[in-house]
């Protein structure tokens, strides 16, 4: 609310300032003109009748004062444009630059929020664990979820730290030999321990290797798989896939929740965006994954996009060249 408000006072002050240069502006052009009227008037009211070249001078002088006022009406139209873009630019600069700011803020409330929780659950089944005799079934689902709770906190921490090294230009090597498919059937079955009342399917394919960096393309696919989890209801499938079609591999990740509207399609690639309102979405996250999924795939020479999936929900399609098996 405060940044709003922030905002629309910025708006208010800018719009206010901007119609007063552009009426000072006004104010000046038609000051010049008169200006200039009662000059050319003051020396033709000086030439004489008489005179034999009267009739050239007065020329002149008519000519002088459609000159000048070309040049003002021209001077004033240049001015004009140089505002009216710049303001333009000003406004639009300000603008992107508050929602950037007020994407960080939210950012690293998501942040904060993705940190406490699984710290919170972590250290609640090590004091049970500690405090408690229970037997092993218990202990292990205890330890189980702590495991999971602490992969989660190792995502979070790669994808922050993957996100400072891109954006500080930092090289990679896309060189290694690596089997799209054999690291999406593993995460697959990953999430699906992780999130055990998830349906989550593989669609299995065989190996299809692609030249690139091993961890940045199981971030890749994680991304992608934590997104899909985050969106789709808990009775929902999300289907995974692998193939190889031509010269790229093709990862496909499908999901049934409620879809994507087209005007977000492009947005949900940018830094810190999430999808819906900043002030009642409810869906955890940073704004980071899928940044960085396109990040990843353009350092892979590749592409991303996402469709509408049927009857609802969307889909994820990566597409990166592939090598020889």
């Amino acid at each position: 609310m405060a940044q709003q408000k922030k905002l629309t006072y910025i708006t208010v002050v800018y719009w206010v300032m901007l119609l007063y240069t552009m009426a000072a502006l006004v104010w000046w052009f038609i000051a010049l003109q008169r200006q200039a009227a009662e000059m050319a008037e003051l020396r033709m009211a000086q030439l004489s009748p008489d005179d034999p070249s009267y009739e050239r001078r007065m020329r002149e002088e008519i000519a002088f004062k459609t000159r000048k006022n070309a040049q003002y009406i021209g001077e004033g139209l240049i001015f004009f444009l140089v505002i009216v873009v710049g303001a333009v630019f000003v406004y639009r600069a300000t603008r992107k630059q508050l929602q950037l700011v007020k994407q960080q803020q939210n950012f690293m409330m998501a942040v904060t929020h993705e940190l406490k929780t699984p710290i919170a659950v972590t250290r609640l089944n090590l004091e049970t664990l500690q405090r408690r005799r229970l037997d092993e079934e218990r202990q292990k689902m205890l330890l189980q979820t702590a495991i999971i709770e602490t992969e989660r906190l190792n995502d979070l921490a790669n994808n922050i730290l993957l996100a400072s090294r891109m954006d500080g230009g930092e090289s990679v090597d896309f060189s290694e030999r690596v089997d799209l498919c054999r690291h999406a059937s593993d995460l697959v079955r990953q999430f699906a321990v992780r999130y055990p009342g998830r349906k989550i399917e593989w669609m299995q394919t065989d190996a299809c290797m692609v030249g690139g960096d091993e961890l940045l393309l199981r971030i890749l696919i994680s991304n992608l798989l934590d997104n899909a989890v985050t969106y789709t209801p808990e009775n929902c499938p999300i289907t995974v896939s692998v193939k190889r079609s031509g010269s790229n591999a093709i990862l496909e990740v499908a999901d049934t929740g409620a879809g994507i509207a087209d005007g977000e399609k492009t947005k949900i690639f940018d830094k810190f965006y999430r999808m819906g309102n900043e002030e009642t979405r409810s869906a955890k996250g940073t704004g980071l994954g899928l940044f960085l999924c396109r990040k990843i795939v353009l350092g892979h020479k590749g592409s991303i996009d996402v469709r509408d999936n049927q009857p609802h929900g969307c889909v994820f399609i990566v597409l990166i060249p592939a090598l020889d098996n």
